[in-house]
């Protein structure tokens, strides 16, 4: 009767300490909640999240389609998960500079849609290279930092000869008073 009581209460405490863990995963069935936004230049960023907010847990299938003014358009263009973290997706530069409407969208069991404007614009370029100064050398008269570091040692130097000294002389003065 003991021990049955014993691997009930053990038996209940192992479900109590895993009911916490699944249960947000069973109220995760409605839409996703899909946050849509430019990335500076011509890509889109996705943030992914369940609808009450927690994190995306798995991958989802989500599908991009774009159309600017006159006619362009993009797409359906499926959006590969980035390293940024989870429930984050990414295009890459599939856009040209200019206004575009954003559709994203994903299937069922977590179905979401999310349309935005978005104002693409050409990726900046990388500064014009700077002839580079030249450097000086190590001891030369600019170089202050590599006489600092030598201090410490011309101090611990300066120490020792002063001990040296004090136990010569305190050893001449004993020897002289014998």
């Amino acid at each position: 009767m003991r021990r049955t009581r014993g691997a009930a209460a053990v038996l209940a405490g192992l479900l109590l300490a895993l009911l916490p863990a699944a249960g947000p995963a069973w109220g995760h069935t409605g839409k996703l909640k899909l946050e849509v936004a430019g990335d500076g230049a011509t890509g889109i960023t996705v943030q992914a999240r369940h609808g009450d907010g927690h994190r995306l847990d798995t991958l989802v299938r989500l599908v991009l389609t774009a159309t600017a003014a006159g006619g362009r358009t993009v797409g359906p263009v499926q959006l590969e998960p980035a390293g940024e973290g989870q429930g984050f997706y990414s295009s890459g530069p599939i856009l040209t500079p200019g206004k575009w409407q954003v559709t994203v969208t994903a299937p069922k069991p977590h179905a979401g849609k999310a349309t935005v404007e978005v104002r693409a614009r050409a990726a900046q370029t990388a500064p014009a290279q700077v002839a580079p100064v030249a450097a000086a050398k190590p001891g030369g008269p600019v170089d202050n930092a590599s006489s600092w570091r030598w201090w410490p040692v011309l101090l611990g130097v300066l120490a020792a000869l002063a001990i040296a000294a004090t136990v010569v002389l305190t050893v001449r003065r004993r020897r002289a008073r014998t």
